[in-house]
């Protein structure tokens, strides 16, 4: 078992208690820092992939920024019909997120916000149902990055929320993951989008973004695992330059489910690396959908980590894989992949 590094500069994320007020949770509906910048000028469309480019021209078109060309999408005498809502539907690292920061950017409005589903329903959870939609009420748009599915509850929280939302005006843009190489990839995730906001499927237009993973184009697709030496040295030559982290993970496992998920993000507040020692694959699903809400903070705040033990790739064992939160789990895969690498 690898030792605790106890240096200047280390730090222990189980030692952090982090609190997080509702006006501090609404301050941070901003897009994360690697998407602070994105526009749609910046958005490189794969030419192999013709939907990228079909899509960014929708997506302008939703934002009123887009030109009437002669055939395709628009016709040189009308634009076609902007439905309130966009949904963009792909696989994993496909550009997504980076064409819904656009639309947060491009979109000229005085009242707009950008977060995860989690993020949005952890705020009813702080301020309540009643107050959230008092809150957006007369908000200009909404950016709703990885909505999920396989919560009913919370699926049918945002439902009523957005559909208060839409019907005073509110724009919506949103997003979700497809499972790669799944059978009848897009058309089901789409379809189950839908059906769980049948009241408002006719405000969306559904918007198909194809491509390869951009995380794994040049990576082998494994994450990296450390020696106990090569731990060692990785986390203190980072504390050097800022602080770092270093925790057991089944301690960061137990942890974390004392810390709301909301909380997440103070949790990992100024670090410059995350690292875990001694791996080991889960066998306890809520513990598991709790690591991935933690890496999706961790990724959107471009946090490198370092490991000893099990791969992270490995840590979700097949018959989690298999089931209901398959696309959570790939999505969190996918990431563990880039962040062990950066």
């Amino acid at each position: 078992m690898t030792a605790s590094v106890s240096r200047p500069g280390i730090v222990h994320l189980v030692e952090r208690t982090p609190q997080l007020a509702g006006a501090e949770m609404v301050a941070a509906l901003v897009p994360p820092p690697q998407f602070a910048d994105a526009t749609f000028d910046t958005y490189r469309a794969d030419p192999a992939y013709p939907s990228q480019q079909e899509g960014k021209d929708l997506l302008l078109a939703f934002c009123g920024a887009g030109e009437p060309v002669k055939g395709g999408f628009f016709r040189k005498a009308k634009r076609p019909e902007v439905k309130p809502g966009v949904y963009l539907d792909g696989g994993f690292g496909v550009g997504k997120t980076h064409l819904l920061a656009s639309v947060y950017h491009a979109m000229p409005a005085r009242r707009k916000y950008f977060g995860s589903f989690i993020e949005y329903t952890a705020l009813v959870g702080a301020l309540g149902y009643k107050n959230t939609v008092e809150l957006f009420r007369g908000s200009d748009l909404l950016c709703i990055d990885e909505f999920e599915l396989d919560d009913p509850g919370d699926t049918m929280v945002m439902t009523r929320l957005l559909a208060e939302l839409v019907s005073t005006g509110t724009r919506l843009a949103a997003t979700s993951n497809t499972p790669p190489n799944a059978l009848g990839e897009g058309r089901f995730a789409a379809q189950d989008f839908l059906r769980e906001i049948h009241a408002m499927s006719a405000s969306f237009q559904t918007i198909r973004i194809d491509g390869t993973d951009y995380r794994h184009r040049t990576l082998d697709g494994h994450a990296t695992t450390l020696t106990d030496t090569e731990y060692e040295n990785a986390i203190a030559d980072a504390a050097a330059s800022g602080p770092a982290s270093d925790d057991a993970f089944r301690d960061l496992i137990a942890h974390l489910a004392r810390v709301h998920p909301s909380r997440y993000i103070r949790l990992i507040e100024g670090l410059s690396v995350i690292g875990l020692r001694d791996v080991e694959v889960f066998t306890d699903q809520s513990a598991a959908l709790r690591f991935v809400a933690f890496i999706d903070r961790v990724y959107d705040a471009e946090l490198p980590i370092r490991a000893t033990g099990v791969t992270l790739d490995l840590v979700f064992p097949e018959e989690m894989l298999a089931g209901g939160y398959r696309k959570k789990y790939l999505r969190a895969i996918s990431r563990l992949v880039a962040s062990t690498l950066s």
